[in-house]
């Protein structure tokens, strides 16, 4: 091949962005006459997100797909759509990251030095799990040890929930949680599916606190190497596995409850406006508008209504 490329990402083979990867990545090769190899390097092979985060800057990686709220220790304005309790349902959030929402991030994005792809990739509401018990509302959250991600979004939401968050690599969840650590961690049901959670905790609720996506990202020198026609046919097939990508994934995660219930895990359903009440009351909101600036808060209440 005249360009081989390596794209990394912290997600375990069997998830539905490998698998639709895997397809994207032969029909780039048979598209390209060969000319582009697109070589995938699932689940963290290649180092923790924060490692591939500076690799694909420095160009040790060409691809690499990253949630927006890792992304945005670099990028402040690409954890906007992991707002606590802001979307409702799907078709809210891809009315806003297919739309102004999205652009505007994909605007922030490029100007960090880093191109991105048009269509984001989904990683699903995320949910709440606990080895202790199970969370039917905020003040359940108070004390309570759980596993973050490295980015401050997270850890502020917590924090107004009173609970005792951790920042800590996904590549370690498994072992913080056998360890007690931490006593709880919240990610999508088909994560926590995949990456066998259920096997260290107990409950899990349906909290649906956070939509999380990942953006395509590409070194802009090895972005910019390729010829135009060439560029053209790569990112028309990495949208149009996105697009496929999301279909899945929500499918996986309503049918994998089933699944996760079977394997022991106790499921509960709690009601999410005095989630959302407790956040507004402690300030999270108007701080963050504070941090993402007017004009990108009202391009996300314009998508989800009123929030601070």
């Amino acid at each position: 091949a005249e360009f081989t490329y390596k794209y990394a990402n912290n997600l375990p083979d069997s998830h539905p962005l490998n698998i639709r990867a895997k397809e994207m990545s032969a029909a780039i090769k048979t598209e390209t006459h060969g000319r582009v190899d697109l070589q995938i390097f699932p689940n963290n092979q290649l180092g923790s997100d924060t490692d591939m985060l500076s690799q694909i800057r420095s160009g040790g990686i060409e691809f690499f797909t990253l949630s927006g709220l890792i992304l945005s220790t670099l990028v402040p304005a690409a954890s906007i759509n992991g707002i606590g309790f802001a979307f409702p349902d799907y078709p809210t959030v891809w009315k806003a990251m297919d739309g102004d929402l999205g652009a505007y991030v994909r605007g922030e994005i490029r100007k960090a030095n880093l191109e991105v792809m048009d269509q984001i990739w989904d990683n699903g509401f995320r949910q709440t799990t606990s080895s202790s018990k199970p969370i039917n509302g905020p003040d359940d959250f108070k004390g309570f040890k759980i596993r973050v991600p490295v980015s401050p979004l997270w850890t502020s939401m917590f924090k107004a929930f009173d609970a005792s968050p951790a920042s800590i690599n996904f590549n370690e969840v498994y072992s913080a949680l056998q360890t007690k650590i931490v006593e709880g961690q919240e990610n999508p049901l088909a994560l926590i599916s995949t990456a066998k959670l259920y096997e260290v905790q107990k409950y899990c609720s349906l909290t649906n606190h956070m939509w999380d996506g990942f953006w395509f990202l590409a070194n802009r020198r090895a972005w910019e190497a390729l010829p135009a026609d060439v560029r053209t046919i790569v990112a028309k097939n990495i949208n149009a596995a996105a697009v496929k990508e999301r279909e899945d994934t929500e499918k996986l995660n309503a049918t994998v409850k089933a699944d996760l219930t079977s394997k022991g895990l106790i499921f509960n359903q709690p009601v999410v406006a005095p989630f959302r009440d407790k956040l507004r009351s402690a300030g999270f909101y108007s701080e963050w508008k504070g941090k993402y600036g007017e004009h990108a808060w009202s391009l996300l209440e314009k998508s989800v209504g009123k929030l601070a």
